[in-house]
């Protein structure tokens, strides 16, 4: 039995701690597959070795986490610009798994378009394997207008939020493992405590199902964060997530 997190960035994995813990618990393997590459002679051994440390600290076998689809060009940013090649590449990953339980995913939110191209290419995979997805959020700005962002907010479009529950000295525990990315200081020094924040406002942390319909709708209504911070267009997340994601999956026309 394994659970598998197919996630664009070495260090989203930190957001999903409460699922990591729940299947350590439950005794199900764990592999971590990362499909955004990274630039430099250093930085990709770097940031999977932050990675390394993170799993370590929590008694799971740092050789499970590994770069997915290396020498696919898909550079962080750009995931949807390399989608069928990182689509072959994590199938034959999953080809060495006898057992998928679940796939884990960063949320289809507009927060990042390699999150959201992430969760097309599992999609696909999960449709294959007849196993269900779960995602939990890391950032969007649904209904914001002043905060640039909110960070591991669940989006009400996804569906029901299942809750878990953490000790308040998992709680402390989490929060100090973010001395595990170095390398990322500067992004988490703002997301870090937004992200806890918010857990104390919302009263906890939650996860989704992923709905393979979603895929075909706007994360949500009005700006998405990347097309705001990064300049991508949902439209062109749109057109690449339609190119792999088959027939099977898309919703069914409403009746004349």
């Amino acid at each position: 039995m394994a659970d598998v997190y197919i996630l664009a960035h070495c260090d989203d994995e930190y957001a999903a701690l409460p699922l990591i813990l729940e299947a350590r618990a439950a005794g199900r393997d764990q592999m971590f597959l990362y499909v955004a590459e990274n630039p430099g002679p250093d930085l990709p051994d770097r940031r999977l070795a932050e990675v390394r440390a993170f799993l370590a600290e929590l008694g799971l076998p740092p050789e499970r986490a590994q770069y997915a689809a290396p020498g696919s060009g898909a550079y962080d940013g750009q995931v949807h610009l390399h989608l069928p090649a990182c689509l072959a590449a994590l199938r034959q990953r999953l080809q060495a798994i006898a057992r998928v339980d679940r796939i884990i995913i960063a949320a289809w939110e507009g927060g990042h378009p390699d999150h959201d191209a992430c969760a097309a290419l599992a999609a696909v995979l999960a449709a294959e394997r007849g196993v269900e997805i779960e995602q939990f959020s890391l950032y969007n700005r649904r209904g914001l207008t002043i905060l640039p962002f909110q960070a591991c907010a669940p989006i009400p479009e996804n569906g029901a939020v299942r809750q878990l529950r953490l000790s308040p000295a998992e709680w402390l525990r989490w929060a100090l493992l973010v001395r595990c990315y170095p390398s990322q200081a500067t992004s988490w020094l703002g997301l870090w405590p937004s992200m806890f924040a918010g857990f104390l406002l919302r009263g906890g942390y939650g996860v989704q199902a992923l709905d393979p319909a979603r895929l075909f709708q706007r994360p949500h209504e009005g700006d998405l964060l990347y097309e705001r911070r990064f300049g991508v267009s949902y439209a062109a997340v749109a057109a690449a997530v339609a190119g792999v994601v088959g027939p099977e999956l898309r919703p069914c026309p409403a009746p004349a």
